[in-house]
């Protein structure tokens, strides 16, 4: 199949000044060879952002909201060639690409109509004599750095927003998945959309992406991916003063208390943690399980682990892909070759599939007995990787739970007791907890605390990060004099 390898700059498909092959992790073959960016191919779209930026914020949201359902549209109608790009550029089961496209065309929907919600704030005028009113404008030129593990739906988070607010936007594929986003830039390009409000190039290596990063011209970084990256982004983009938006690493805490639903929590854990091969940032990763049902927990994860699917294959029933490349696979195989060198038990998996003999693929894994000291308690794993810990001492339970070295985005409880659930909620510091359940959707806010991000992805909440807020006062009377001391 010819997958699209044209960056979409200023306006128009381009090839870019290098080229970078892209192989499908599932069968280590490549599948494309697409434009990369130099530096020369970098400035010419900061500068076709800058220029776009005055008429785009200046368009009427109605027409903004015509451009993005035309937009929206395409990708209807282009369903199949996006879910393939993502399908082999990831090596992603056919059924999961479903919710990667599902979200694009959800978050052009979403933010075309939210927008039209957005409303300018009156604000009182103790003395009387001056009326204020506090406005709603686009920030500027956003730059979006998107995650490999959701190709378009991490773009999907950033274009959608971007485009209601009136912020030309930049958005910078993974170099390991820039398929599907280029698929993005064909569509923009293909509905003729006005220069320079979206732009989508790849980069390969550190010195491009530096170097939008370190432009004066973005007013918006915003980020889907680790913390490490996360800080060096802030630090490169320290040129100037810049508003941030990131989604960055977590290490997701589990508790599973004794009264607990054991089966949902294991097809819960499981099914977060197998799917797209544990490569979520919202995966459970420590499972901490009372004392008295741990037993009996550690048999139900592996039941499921062993009737998880792993392969690629469209006509299957596929639960878990590969990981993304080789040097995820070495990282994540140490991680459970570590832990039980160091005393965990393995219950599960914990190497390459024996059916599979070539891709990147690793087994669903369980790990049991796992304690603090170890890599794989410490670290985010984004691999197929369950850890159980035991637990009596409820006392120190939150304290280890929130002991966490990649900061907080997400965590689970599961009990019947509900003083208990929101006790651990007010106590658990991460950006969502989800009790008894798990939901994600276009329109629920998506954020982390500490280390694990800055602003929101998803919800009316992620307008904020593209809008500033202007002041507007008038005075009521020619001659009122309110003074200069603020």
């Amino acid at each position: 199949m010819d997958f699209p390898t044209r960056m979409y700059i200023d306006g128009a498909l381009t090839r870019g000044a290098g080229r970078k092959a892209v192989e499908n992790p599932a069968t280590e073959e490549v599948i494309a060879t697409v434009a990369t960016a130099g530096l020369a191919d970098a400035e010419r779209a900061l500068l076709a952002a800058k220029s776009a930026f005055p008429g785009w914020a200046a368009t009427p949201i109605a027409e903004r909201q015509r451009w993005m359902r035309r937009l929206r549209d395409e990708v209807i109608a282009e369903e199949e060639l996006l879910r393939l790009c993502v399908h082999h550029e990831m090596g992603k089961p056919w059924a999961q690409t479903h919710e990667d496209w599902d979200r694009l065309v959800a978050s052009l929907d979403y933010y075309a109509e939210e927008i039209a919600r957005v409303q300018d704030v009156g604000l009182a005028d103790r003395a009387g004599t001056h009326e204020h009113r506090m406005v709603h404008e686009s920030a500027g030129v956003a730059l979006a750095f998107l995650a490999w593990n959701f190709p378009l739906l991490n773009l999907a988070f950033k274009i959608g927003p971007a485009m209601a607010a009136g912020c030309p936007i930049i958005i910078r594929p993974s170099e390991a998945t820039p398929i599907s986003a280029y698929a993005v830039g064909m569509l923009c390009d293909r509905i003729g959309l006005p220069r320079g409000v979206v732009q989508i190039l790849c980069t390969d290596g550190y010195e491009v992406a530096d170097a939008l990063t370190a432009s004066t011209i973005p007013q918006v970084v915003t980020l889907i991916g680790s913390t490490r990256t996360g800080q060096h982004i802030m630090r490169t983009g320290a040129t100037s003063i810049k508003r941030y938006s990131m989604e960055l690493g977590g290490n997701a805490p589990v508790l599973v208390f004794e009264d607990a639903d054991l089966d949902l929590a294991a097809d819960i854990v499981t099914g977060v943690k197998f799917s797209n091969a544990g490569q979520i940032c919202v995966s459970p990763n420590r499972v901490f399980v009372a004392e008295a049902v741990h037993e009996v927990f550690c048999k139900r994860l592996c039941a499921r682990a062993e009737t998880v699917l792993v392969g690629f294959d469209r006509a299957k029933d596929i639960t878990t892909g590969p990981v993304i490349d080789v040097r995820a696979w070495r990282r994540i195989k140490g991680l459970i070759d570590s832990a039980i060198a160091d005393g965990a038990t393995l219950l599960a998996g914990g190497d390459r599939p024996p059916h599979l003999n070539k891709g990147h693929f690793i087994a669903p894994t369980v790990l049991d007995g796992v304690v603090e000291t170890m890599a794989v308690y410490r670290q985010e794993t984004f691999g197929p990787i369950v850890s159980v810990i035991p637990f009596a001492d409820e006392s120190r339970l939150l304290q280890m739970a929130n002991d966490c070295d990649e900061g907080g985005l997400t965590a689970y409880v599961f009990t019947r007791d509900l003083a208990r659930a929101e006790a651990c909620a007010a106590r658990l510091r991460y950006g969502e907890i989800q009790i008894n359940g798990v939901k994600y959707d276009i329109d629920l806010p998506h954020g982390g605390i500490g280390q694990s991000g800055i602003g929101h992805d998803c919800s009316a909440l992620a307008l904020q990060d593209y809008l500033v807020l202007k002041r507007i006062t008038r005075a009521l009377d020619h001659s009122s004099f309110g003074g200069l001391n603020p």
